[in-house]
This record gives C-alpha cells, structure tokens and sequence, in this order.
C-alpha cells in the first residue's frame, strides 16, 4: 500500500519499479525522494549537502540503464543515499552508519546495486574502465558508469584513468557531477539543446561519415576538425576531454529532469568513451543547507524544520581544534611555517589558519601524493611545512611520504588526523594502520599523545626537529583536559610512569592511556604513557621490564607491525625475555558503529583491558587482585 507521505516513492523498491513509472512523475518522485532524504538523515546523521546534490541523477540513472545489470560507480560514495533508497534499502535507512546497519558509503557485500566499494576519491573512472573492459573481453553488452565530483577530479588518478580510458576502445560513461559552479539561465538553456544534439545518433553519425569522407582530403579534415573543435569551445569546455578521446556533452542542468534523462537515454546508444558534464547545487531543495553547504556536509541528528543548532553546553574541545589553534599560535611565532591540506581545510581544523595566514595556506585540491613532495620542495627552500592530513588519506602518498620527505630526511610535520577508529565512516577511514607504515621507515619519528594537551606539546615537539615527524591524534574529543597556552615541548622520544603498580606494567600509545589508568586500579597494574612509538623510550621500557613480572602493551592501531611489535623488537634486541601481551586492533576491517562500541568490541575498553590482562597475567597479580573488576 503506497505510503500517505511518500506515495510514488514507496512504489519504488527497486530500480525496475523505477523504470514502470510514467516520466512525466519522476519530477514529483525527485521531491519526494528530496524529502525523504533530509527527514532520514535529520534522525541519523550523515552527509547531506551532497545527497541533495544528486537526487535527480539517481533517479535518472537508474530509469534510463538496466541496473544492476549495466555498472554504476559512486566516486567517494558520500552521495549515494538516494542509490540506496532506490535500489531496496529505504526501509533499512534508519540504520545508516550505526552498528551492523547500512554503511555511509557503497558496499559490494550490502547491494548487487553497489558495483564498486568507494569512499576515498577518485577511483571511480578506473574501477569503471576495468569493468567495461572485462564486459568487452567477455563479450557482454553493457554500460559502465562513473560518477566523478569536481573536487574527486582534481586528483592525479582521475586523469590517469581518463588518459587510459580515451584509447580503450570500450564504452564508458564518465559523469562529471559539478558542483562548484551555476549555469547562468541563458547559458543553461543553450546547452540543454546542444547536449541533446550532441548526444544524439543524428550528430554522432553525421560527424562519422564527415570524417569518412574528408580523410581523402587532408587538408578540408583538418580544417573541418578544427571548425569543429572551435564551434564546441565556444559553448563548452569540451576541448581537454576531447583531447583525452572522450566525446564530450554539456554542461547541462544536473536538476532538470527533462534534459537528464533524454540526454542519457541519447548516450546510452553511443559507441566508446562519453563524457557527461552536470551541474548540480549542494544542498538542493534545502534551504538551509543551500545556503551552508559546508556545515551541512555531514551534519549529526538535527531537527529538518528548526536546522542544525548549537549544543546547550559548550563541547569539549576536540583534537582538530587543538591542531588549528597550535597551527596559528606557532605561524604568528615563526614565519617559516606553511599550512597543507588535500582539501580538507574544515576537516583538519584549518579554516582560521587561511584567514590569518593567507599567503602561507595551500590547499592542493584531493592530491595527497603531490602535497607530501609539494612539503618537501618547501622544506628544501628552508621552509617549515605542516601536512594537516587525515591517517588513512597519507597511506594514498606512501611512496612520496619514503622517497621526497624520508630518504632527503626533511623537516616536514605531518599532524596525523582521524587516528585510530573513527565511527561511523568506518573501514575505509579508520586510521588503523598508520603506527605500522610510519615506524618502519628510517628517519620518520612517530608521536601519541594521550589527551589534548599533551597534544599541543608533542606538535611543538614534533616542529622543533629536524627530520620527519608525524604526530597522531584521534577524531573528536580527548577526556577534556585543559590546555594550555605557550609552545611548550615535551622531551623528544620520552615517556612517563604516571601509575607505579607491581607485577604488571601496561604501556599505553595515546589516548587508551585513561581506560588503562582505569583498568589498572583493579589490576595494581603500573601504567606507562609512552608517547612515542619511534623512537621509543627504550631506557624507560629497560627500566621497567627489569621491574615488572609482564609487560602489556596497548594502541588503538593494528597490533601487526605497530607499536607492541616496536617493544618486542627492543627487548629482543636487548636480549630481555619478558611475556608480552598485545592489545590493540584485531586484524581484521572493523565496520561502521559508536567509536565506544567499537573499542568495548576489541576489548580496548577499561573492562576488557581488565578482563585480558587478568585472564593472561592473573597469577601474576597480588592476591584479592586475582578476579575481574568491572570498572566504571
């Protein structure tokens, strides 16, 4: 029975619904769609702005192509909750980013609709041409689509992937969703009918058989060509994807139905590699969110008729905010330091460092490859750069990270943001493994501070050296300590007792320090803030081995090659042997939930850091200490 407050859109349980439904009530379903969209999100939380943003090209997507059967790739993926509401999964939306519900982001293992896993940029056109030529090589007949923001292509390997696709003989659909620019009304209405035209069987073969018939006469094809090539220019920035080997068609109206979707049903039977160019606004259909894109990216649960309001209480501050005023604090001390970011000034807490520091910001678009040795030409002029730069993001410039930054042994500062788990954006953005690929490489120092002050500190620390150093800190809030003001150090590879207990002792990297200082009040365990992975304090670690009946170490990173290795490794070198029990990331993608969850699931909490030192180590405590204590 259709739903009262979504009738067309509850008919709708998958694209084939889709596809029985009249065009002239696709319009309607686009509002319903629209307002489905803010009232789900408005409960769960999620990106926004830009599921707004692609209401109408989902929707016309999956009415003009045979989903699943012909392939559709999301670049990042953020945008896809209309995909998912129209491909069988509005009922499950409720559950979207929390604990065993639907993901942020597509997933093969959720959807036969989600073709490709996507949630870092700009592999969209790549994936696609992979599967447009194994359609080829198995003699399918097929479509492949990607989907491509304007941001996601400022990125090196989109245009890779388009330099790769233009020669391959197959047909691919790239659509480059722009939302970065408005099309002026006249402009807009131009271009409707010249997509229409371009994209029709009519221009396509009429160009072919001009080209036919002028290769006889050198000189007329190459004239007719540029004829060609300087009518289309006038009109659209057809000319670098044309030069690529794509036919290039728009821009037009990404909101505008009645040029989506004839365009579409146009390309659909055009041969070879098609590039489609769509204008879209952040926000569609939103006011508020129209008008503030940005802080309606991904805003959390809010009420859709009042927007997003500030909390009662002040929120603790968060490490990024710790980041952005330590940014500031030391530019206006040293005027060698420069601020980097790969398009993520408001994620990494850089947004006041701009408007102070104008001439010292850059912001290099998503391009963390070309950001890490763009750092490293700098800090070869004498500058001081800092790479404000999310865990999972630096893995994408792991190559340049060793060969411009490590092996020149440059003083970049990497301010290692979103370590550890991060909730609700799960797998593809948990910094789980940065401890493991930054410590093995030489030169490279590596920092965990435990809370927000002592974030601060190691930044300052960090700045002070004169090699590469990373110091990492997790999204979000520490416990609330204070910080203070001053750029203060602390000793450089230095850690501190900061619980004396016997048998026992836990070495923590970063913030678990507070649920080890919890969990050891049941154990009388000693606990040791580390501070630093590499180097690591191995004097204090000697000291405290020769002291302790066990050690355990604990990091909110892969046990595999991280931090617990980094004690194994020292005490072999020093010829100590000493149980050693690991706690830390299982090896194993750890989905989207509550970061709490999450943690309490790995047993990283007070309670099952308790539990397993007790369950390995038990008879190594003082008696009464000997049972599990829940701690609070």
């Amino acid at each position: 029975m259709p739903n009262l407050l979504y009738p067309l859109l509850s008919l709708v349980n998958e694209p084939s619904d889709l596809r029985e439904l009249p065009r002239n009530s696709l319009k309607e379903l686009a509002t319903e769609l629209r307002a489905y969209l803010i009232d789900s999100v408005s409960k769960t939380g999620g990106h926004l702005s830009s599921n707004l943003g692609t209401v109408e090209l989902a929707i016309a997507l999956h009415y003009v192509f045979n989903t699943p059967h012909d392939r559709v790739v999301w670049d990042v993926g953020h945008q896809t909750y209309a995909h998912k509401i129209l491909t069988g999964r509005r009922d499950r939306m409720h559950t979207l980013r929390q604990f065993g519900g639907l993901s942020g982001f597509p997933q093969r293992a959720e959807s036969e609709y989600d073709d490709f896993g996507t949630a870092h940029s700009s592999t969209s056109i790549s994936a696609a041409l992979g599967m447009a030529l194994a359609a080829r090589i198995k003699g399918e007949e097929l479509r492949a689509i990607a989907i491509i923001g304007d941001g996601a292509l400022t990125a090196g390997m989109a245009f890779e992937a388009l330099n790769n696709a233009g020669v391959a003989e197959c047909d691919l659909l790239v659509i480059l969703n722009d939302n970065d620019m408005s099309i002026s009304p006249p402009v807009g209405a131009l271009n409707r009918y010249l997509a229409k035209l371009l994209s029709g069987q009519f221009y396509a073969a009429a160009k072919n058989a001009g080209k036919t018939v002028l290769r006889g006469a050198p000189p007329l094809f190459e004239l007719a060509k540029r004829i060609e090539e300087h009518a289309k220019g006038m009109v659209v920035p057809a000319t670098l994807f044309e030069k690529f080997g794509f036919n290039y068609i728009g821009p037009i109206d990404g909101h505008d139905l009645d040029s989506l979707v004839p365009t579409l049903e146009n390309i659909k039977h055009l041969k070879g590699p098609q590039f489609l160019h769509v204008v879209t606004k952040k926000g569609q259909g939103y006011k508020l969110a129209e008008t503030d894109p940005v802080a309606y990216h991904g805003p959390g649960k809010f009420d859709p008729a009042v927007g997003l309001q500030a909390p009662s209480t002040p929120p603790k501050q968060t490490f990024t905010e710790v980041f952005g005023q330590w940014l500031c604090d030391m530019a206006a001390h040293d005027p060698r330091l420069v601020g980097i970011t790969p398009a993520m000034r408001e994620g990494s807490g850089m947004a006041a460092f701009e408007q102070r520091f104008p001439d010292r910001y850059f912001d290099v678009g998503i391009a963390e490859q070309h950001a890490v040795t763009f750092a490293a030409g700098l800090a070869c002029e004498g500058l001081k750069p800092v790479v404000a730069i999310y865990s999972t993001f630096l893995q994408r410039a792991y190559d340049q990270l060793i060969h411009d930054v490590a092996i020149q042994d440059l003083p970049v500062v990497f301010a290692l943001d979103r370590a550890g788990l991060v909730g609700a954006d799960g797998a593809t953005h948990a910094g789980a493994y940065d401890l493991a690929y930054l410590r093995c490489i030489p030169n490279v120092s590596v920092a965990c501070p435990a809370d927000e002050n002592e974030c601060r500190q190691l930044l300052c620390t960090a700045y002070a050296q004169q090699h590469p150093v990373a110091v990492r800190y997790p999204r979000g809030a520490g416990v609330g300590v204070a910080v203070q003001s001053g750029l203060d150090a602390l000793p450089f590879g230095r850690g501190q007792i900061v619980r004396a207990g016997k048998g026992v002792a836990i070495l923590a990297f970063g913030t678990l320090l507070y649920p080890a200082l919890q969990a050891a009040s049941g154990l009388n365990a000693t606990v040791v803030n580390m501070r630093w992975v590499k180097p690591l304090d191995v004097d204090l670690l000697l000291r405290v081995a020769a002291e302790h009946d066990a050690l355990v170490t604990l990091e909110e990173g892969a046990i595999m090659g991280g931090a617990g290795a980094a004690v194994i490794e020292a005490l072999h070198a020093a010829a100590i042997l000493k149980p050693v029990l690991q706690l830390g990331l299982r090896d194993e993608f750890i989905e989207h939930g509550d970061p709490a969850r999450l943690l309490s699931l790995q047993g990283l909490d007070p309670v099952g850091i308790e539990a397993s030192v007790a369950g390995r180590f038990g008879d190594l405590l003082e008696p009464g200490r000997r049972t599990l204590k829940a701690v609070a």
